[in-house]
């Protein structure tokens, strides 16, 4: 059991943990309640060299997407790092072999978001099959409009083949959303899960669920296996006039995405996440029916409350000798 012993009392000495975002208020007070801890004044992201310089001497460094832990920063930190508690459930930014290398146990947090996720991935559907985001901008911009029968169409759900690229916890929530809307889901994974555990979806080759998806939500974790999975011939197979919803940076070649919607090709888009973030390519901001927010899937108080607390346990269990609750394996 950790107690006060635990803090330094070498000035000289950095604290055991860096935080390198701030996470919800109580996050931080179960942690620095057990181990000294630096967490920045200022909310923002740490510039590269910031970073390297922070992590040096830290037994623990909770991160985000946007810390690239590789060679680099496993060596500027030193032997002594234990954990790489990553606030999220992707780990796209983290070199899982450098890590296992090193004997730097890796974990995310899955599962608390899923929720929240399914239903932002929801939102940015109806956004783009409706049309919202351009109707919005209509009238903050102070056009003219009025009323016709062929003013701003968009999609009907119902009846409307639903594509999930990726079943996991959040491509099933997702997927038994589709029930309300009266939509028939086809998905593809690595393998075909339990019948119980698919709700009724069909798997389906990769192929065959993109040439029958009017809409397709992307789910799946970005990996070497999955980035840029959607380049343009993939995104090419979708039927004329699909839309695509993506949740995961890296697997839609956004530049393609683009290209698919000045075409025509594609209805319309949605982003949640990039994968140069916060650079957004200016391809997909010149297409009027992309609908591209800020990295909000998981954004709810009591998700971030819950992913935050999954990080810190995630560290206590390490710097107490036992094992970590959601790690991550290379």
């Amino acid at each position: 059991m950790s107690d006060s012993s635990e803090r330094p009392t070498d000035p000289t000495t950095p604290p055991p943990v860096l935080v390198t975002r701030h996470p919800a208020p109580d996050v931080l007070e179960r942690l620095t309640g057990r181990y000294a801890a630096t967490c920045g004044e200022n909310d923002r992201e740490l510039e590269r060299a910031e970073l390297l310089a922070a992590v040096r001497g830290r037994r623990a460094v909770l991160t985000t997407l946007n810390n690239r832990v590789d060679a680099e920063f496993l060596d500027a930190a030193g032997p002594q790092l234990e954990i790489v508690a990553n606030h999220a459930v992707g780990y796209h930014n983290v070199d899982l072999a450098a890590c296992a290398e090193r004997g730097v146990v890796v974990t995310n947090t899955p599962g608390v978001l899923t929720n929240a996720t399914a239903e932002a991935a929801w939102a940015l559907l109806l956004a783009a099959t409706r049309r919202l985001g351009e109707g919005e901008r209509l009238l903050r911009s102070g056009t003219p409009w009025a009323w016709g029968p062929n003013f701003l169409l968009g999609l009907e759900l119902a009846g409307t083949p639903l594509g999930v690229l990726g079943m996991g916890r959040i491509g099933q929530a997702v997927a038994r959303r589709a029930a309300a809307f009266d939509m028939p889901v086809g998905y593809h994974n690595r393998r075909a899960l339990p019948p119980e555990q698919a709700g009724g979806a069909e798997w389906k080759p990769l192929e065959e669920l993109l040439a029958t998806s009017t809409v397709l939500v992307v789910t799946c974790p970005c990996t070497e296996e999955t980035r840029h999975l959607l380049d343009a011939r993939r995104l090419a197979m979708l039927p004329p006039g699909a839309v695509v919803i993506s949740m995961t940076a890296g697997v839609v070649d956004e530049e393609a995405l683009a290209a698919a919607l000045e075409s025509g090709a594609l209805f319309a888009a949605a982003v949640d996440n990039f994968e140069h973030e916060p650079d957004v390519p200016s391809a997909l901001l010149a297409q009027e029916r992309a609908v591209l927010v800020p990295h909000l899937g998981s954004a709810t108080v009591r998700t971030r409350q819950a992913m935050g607390d999954l990080a810190v346990d995630n560290i206590l269990a390490v710097l107490d000798g036992a094992e970590p609750l959601t790690p991550v394996r290379g």
